[in-house]
């Protein structure tokens, strides 16, 4: 679509018109020769130069019009606008802390197809439909065993997330549970986002056994800078020993930074827990639309720099045929006995 952007320079279109009729061409009032025949004189000058008559002052004046409004199109700044290129941006970046310490090798939950899998393979598994569901969301990954370690970088591409999140093995960050210090790292992990909405899901089977930060005091520093924890409990509750399930503290720390505490006895429940979490995060992307602008002005000033120069090629050719017409033009002088004009070839 062509635009302008500065449609008040049309506003100068009638300038050269009003130049005309306020400040007229000056007249000359000098005589070179008087005659008293120079009605017929004339009337056969006319008759003797059909291409001069033939130009009418409105022709002469077409081309520097056209000129003048080419001129006026180049710096009113054409443009033509370019469909819009939608880009959609993130509002929320979601950060997910899973615990891979010893206590998720427990074969205690049962496939769809009722196999006997370990906790972390049903973490894949219902966590990688979440992660699919996710899609206009920055989700980032972070496992913790005896210390938390960055798996996966804020990132919309949730396929990777999922593919680093299938690589995970029981052990490979430590046997224990350090789950203040996947906090921590996860409240500098935020330091740099600007969305609105930041969100954490923890999953854990096991009290903490190894943090330098305690939870509760790791979840007040990321209430401050307005993080929301949301703690999910998987396993066995009656667990004794490093391996018991320390629903109190996750309840608290779900309490202390605005979430929710849930509990996974089996896949199932694990299953609704993420589905419940689906719709308590809910997705929102903001939409950006962009018209690329391209200007044509250029056009417009070529346009007139051509017709400027046709106009003195036909100006110089206009000159040439006059001056070839005067001196083909026959020579008239009066007949002395009749007084009437005669033309000698």
């Amino acid at each position: 679509m062509l635009a302008f952007a500065y449609p008040w320079i049309f506003a100068l279109l009638p300038v050269p018109w009003l130049v005309r009729y306020f400040l007229p061409a000056r007249e000359s009032t000098g005589v070179a020769v008087r005659v008293p025949f120079g009605e017929r004189l004339t009337a056969v000058m006319r008759n003797q130069a059909p291409v001069a008559a033939a130009v009418s002052q409105s022709r002469q004046l077409l081309i520097p019009a056209l000129i003048w409004g080419l001129v006026l199109c180049g710096l009113a700044r054409p443009q033509w606008i370019e469909p819009p290129v939608v880009k959609e941006e993130p509002t929320r970046d979601l950060l997910l802390l899973v615990d891979l310490s010893s206590s998720m090798d427990e074969k205690d939950f049962v496939n769809t197809a009722g196999k006997a899998i370990t906790r972390l393979e049903a973490v894949k598994e219902v966590l990688g439909d979440f992660l699919v569901r996710r899609k206009g969301d920055r989700v980032g990954l972070v496992v913790f065993g005896s210390a938390p370690y960055l798996q996966a970088p804020f990132s919309t591409d949730l396929s990777l997330v999922r593919t680093l999140l299938d690589e995970c093995q029981v052990g490979m960050a430590g046997p224990q549970t350090a789950f203040g210090d996947a906090i921590g790292l996860g409240v500098n992990l935020f330091q740099e986002s600007k969305v609105p909405a930041k969100t954490m899901i923890a999953l854990t089977d096991g009290n903490d056994t190894k943090s330098q930060v305690p939870p509760v005091e790791a979840a007040r520093i990321a209430a401050q800078r307005d993080i929301r924890i949301h703690t999910v409990a998987m396993g066995d509750p009656t667990t004794a020993g490093e391996d018991k399930l320390d629903a109190e503290t996750l309840k608290e720390v779900a309490r202390v930074a605005h979430g929710s505490y849930f509990f996974a006895g089996d896949r199932k429940q694990l299953e609704q827990i993420y589905q419940e979490l689906d719709q308590i995060e809910t997705r929102e992307v903001k939409t950006i639309s962009h018209r690329p602008r391209r200007d044509l002005y250029y056009y417009f000033l070529l346009a007139a720099l051509f017709l400027s120069l046709l106009e003195k090629v036909l100006a110089v050719w206009r000159a040439r045929s006059e001056t070839s017409l005067k001196q083909e033009t026959a020579e008239v002088r009066v007949n002395p006995a009749s007084g009437q004009l005669e033309v000698v070839s």
